[in-house]
């Protein structure tokens, strides 16, 4: 179990205890996220066996293993990344009693978030990336970006990276 985890079964707990509905609600869709990327750990099998007959789904050593942090920081990117889209559906749909459902959900998850970093240090991080790879102009973002994605490491979102990468291109 990760220390996001423990931190989830505490504050699940905790928001029980306090009769907060939508929190306890948002918690457990994210442990149940979690227990799904862990049972996802699953090796299918690539074809039939020379007999023709299905083969049994091999048991992955690792699906009993919990997660690791990491793991657990891309499970909640993805249930963030997935209220994101939501809100974006909904208010097209005209819809905002559910983008404000939606948008309470996506709250409490990014207080889960660790810190990310501020955007002068974004800033910095794509000037120096940009001096560092050579890029002259808006084509290079394709030389940006995956350097400015692994430099920050899942401290900033990738549309903050693009928007900053695109304004400094934009003035070479």
């Amino acid at each position: 179990m990760g220390t996001l985890d423990q931190q989830l079964t505490n504050d699940l707990k905790e928001s029980m205890r306090a009769g907060d509905t939508a929190r306890r609600d948002v918690i457990r869709f994210l442990r149940a996220a979690f227990q799904n990327a862990q049972i996802a750990r699953v090796q299918l099998p690539d074809d039939l066996d020379e007999s023709g007959a299905e083969v049994a789904v091999a048991r992955s050593a690792d699906r009993d293993r919990p997660l690791t942090d990491d793991e657990e920081l891309v499970v909640l990117k993805r249930q963030i990344k997935q209220r994101q889209d939501s809100i974006e559906q909904f208010a097209r749909a005209g819809r905002p009693d559910l983008v404000g459902r939606e948008e309470a959900q996506l709250a409490i998850l990014q207080a889960y978030l660790p810190a990310g970093l501020g955007a002068d240090e974004i800033d910095a991080l794509v000037r120096a990336i940009v001096t560092e790879t050579g890029a002259t102009g808006p084509s290079d973002m394709k030389l940006v970006m995956p350097a400015l994605i692994a430099r920050a490491g899942g401290r900033a979102d990738s549309r903050a990276l693009s928007d900053a990468a695109k304004r400094a291109l934009a003035t070479r």
